[in-house]
């Protein structure tokens, strides 16, 4: 028993003894200097805790997958419904065969000034399917909008490959 206590006070004087260790180098708290105020070099209108660069990856990141969608082949329909915070956007379209998947309104990337357009994509599977009948080949798409989005916009348009269908602003 009484070994345990020698010890414990022979610790005890030997840290005693050490009252410089808060002025060491072997202190990790002094490792680096003082803190200093620095000036922020981020421009207005951008946020810091988003990457600079849209392409920026890391080193374990996959490949972006490759596009593989068309234009629907017709859009039948087009139908804007207000709501309170915007609008949705549905569109119909007929695809050139069975089996179109992974539908989207995609918006189209040359605009004029005061038009939305959006392409109306799907992708086909790879292997050969039947074409079917009208109505098994159709699919439905829709788009929300907010108010902040329409506030300059007088036209949508929704682009297929044959065609395209338009609604003006009232």
């Amino acid at each position: 028993m009484h070994k345990p206590l020698a010890l414990t006070l022979a610790a005890t004087l030997v840290l005693a003894g050490c009252g410089g260790w808060k002025d060491s180098r072997v202190n990790p708290t002094n490792w680096f200097g003082r803190s200093a105020p620095a000036e922020a070099t981020v421009p207005e209108g951008t946020n810091p805790l988003l990457p600079q660069e849209s392409n920026a990856r890391g080193i374990f990141a996959k490949k972006p997958p490759e596009d593989k969608s068309v234009l629907i082949s017709q859009v039948t329909g087009l139908q804007i419904e207000r709501t309170a915070s915007g609008a949705i956007i549905h569109a119909s379209g007929v695809a050139a065969r069975q089996g179109a998947f992974d539908v989207e309104l995609r918006k189209a990337e040359a605009t004029e000034d005061g038009v939305l357009a959006y392409d109306f994509r799907v992708v086909y599977p790879e292997e050969a399917t039947l074409k079917g009948s009208e109505f098994s080949r159709t699919l439905h798409a829709a788009r929300t909008l907010s108010n902040q989005d329409l506030e300059a916009i007088r036209l949508v348009r929704v682009n297929g490959a044959e065609n395209a269908r338009e609604s003006r602003r009232r």
